[in-house]
């Protein structure tokens, strides 16, 4: 071992660091009010378990209680700036922190931690709990329900936190809060960049707005008159084969491509090249999801078959696209399937609330505006320019998270150190 560091139960940490149970911080662990919140239009936000991704607060979907029961879920604690919240199930283990002047309470399945800030940092704890060796520690030790794993309160207080001094807890949750705030403004930028393309989508895929040397009248058309569609046979499992010709499914398909190189869903060569050949997907052809996904998310879930991705054959909750050549351009297609105009038609034809389930004879339904192909292609070249850019960006973003996930192992064990 390399002088200076001592052996723990989360791992090697330096000699001149304590180990200490999350309750000796001082901490204190306030349990929620286990019982299911009275829900209202508006009033004080409930913070649930999907809310808290991360690491961070997300109140995009808020749900609220009245001030009257409101009142009944903070008798033991009020949540403030600084506090932590601990989901206990459902997932176990997410965190995350109180953010400054926000009135709410907690919903069911978490805890609050409070943690004064002269003996620890809380934003340097927030970051050691979701860290790899306590998230480990937690998923071994919250293992409690016969069917969800539950963090038990003991258990809870009994966490061992790596605790340095003061000053190099604040020096690492700064640290590691500076590459947070570049990763919240580079999520800010392409969620800005997303709601520029949608809108230039809605302009341009309608002809409300037209490119520089075009000119003339659109024709409206169905789906049906402008390309051929096929939705994937109904594959049983008792069919399956260890391998083979790759089945494709709704989970392969995400924001234009496929990656089946995970997948584990075969049907034999000889079905495959046989009674199911002409579900057989070739080049050039858009997959789309129609099954299990919700209408928010449905522009993620068409890809363009390549090359690379074949053979494989078409599975049930899938649907492919053949654009009529001369008629409809592939590129100008495949904005469509992925615009907000297609999930309005869609959504309103489709089966199910929560999660869609449609097929051909729903997508026969749907109707666009129909330009001219070089129009069509001009459109589709604008708006891919649009897509590079934002895959540029997201790229950049999993780079800075993959550069902090390197930065809190290094900061957090104390191999790198700040003081």
């Amino acid at each position: 071992m390399k002088a200076g560091y001592k052996q723990t139960e989360i791992g090697v940490i330096p000699d001149d660091w304590e180990l200490k149970p999350l309750s000796a911080l001082p901490c204190a662990v306030v349990d929620c009010h286990h019982s299911t919140p009275v829900w209202t239009a508006g009033g004080v936000t409930v913070i649930r378990n999907q809310n808290i991704r991360d690491g961070k607060l997300v109140l995009t979907e808020p749900s609220y209680t009245d001030e009257k029961h409101y009142r009944e879920r903070v008798r033991r604690a009020v949540p403030t700036r600084h506090d932590l919240v601990i989901t206990r199930e459902a997932p176990m283990g997410q965190v995350c922190t109180i953010p400054p002047d926000l009135k709410c309470c907690l919903g069911q399945r978490m805890v609050l931690l409070r943690i004064p800030q002269e003996s620890a940092d809380s934003l340097y704890v927030l970051y050691v709990l979701q860290a790899e060796p306590l998230q480990r520690f937690i998923a071994m030790a919250g293992g409690t329900g016969s069917t969800v794993s539950n963090l038990r309160i003991p258990v809870l207080k009994s966490l061992p936190i790596p605790t340095p001094a003061p000053s190099e807890q604040r020096a690492i949750a700064v640290a590691l809060s500076d590459v947070d705030a570049l990763l919240g403004a580079l999520d800010q930028l392409i969620a800005k960049k997303r709601d520029l393309k949608q809108a230039a989508m809605q302009q341009l895929l309608t002809g409300q707005t037209r490119l520089p040397g075009f000119h003339g009248e659109w024709e409206v058309k169905s789906l049906s008159e402008v390309c051929w569609f096929q939705e994937g046979p109904g594959v049983r499992n008792t069919q399956f084969t260890a391998s083979g010709i790759k089945l494709l499914n709704g989970t392969n398909i995400f924001r234009g491509v496929l990656n089946l190189d995970t997948t584990n869903r075969f049907i034999s060569e000889k079905e495959g090249r046989g009674a199911y050949a002409h579900f057989l997907a070739d080049e050039g052809d858009i997959v789309l999801a129609s099954s299990g996904i919700t209408i928010e998310r449905l522009h993620e879930k068409v890809a363009f078959v390549r090359a690379h991705d074949l053979p494989f054959c078409m599975n049930t909750s899938t649907i492919r696209f053949k654009p009529f050549v001369g008629v409809l351009a592939p590129t100008f297609l495949f904005q469509f399937l992925t615009s907000d105009s297609f999930k309005r038609m869609i959504g309103g034809v489709a089966t199910g609330s929560a999660q869609l389930n449609f097929g051909p004879s729903h997508v026969a339904k749907v109707e666009l505006s129909v330009p001219p192909v070089a129009e069509q292609t001009a459109i589709a070249e604008v708006l891919a320019d649009m897509d590079a850019e934002l895959a540029a960006l997201e790229q950049r973003r999993a780079k800075t998270r993959a550069l902090k996930q390197g930065m809190m192992q290094e900061l957090l064990t104390g191999r790198t150190r700040l003081l």
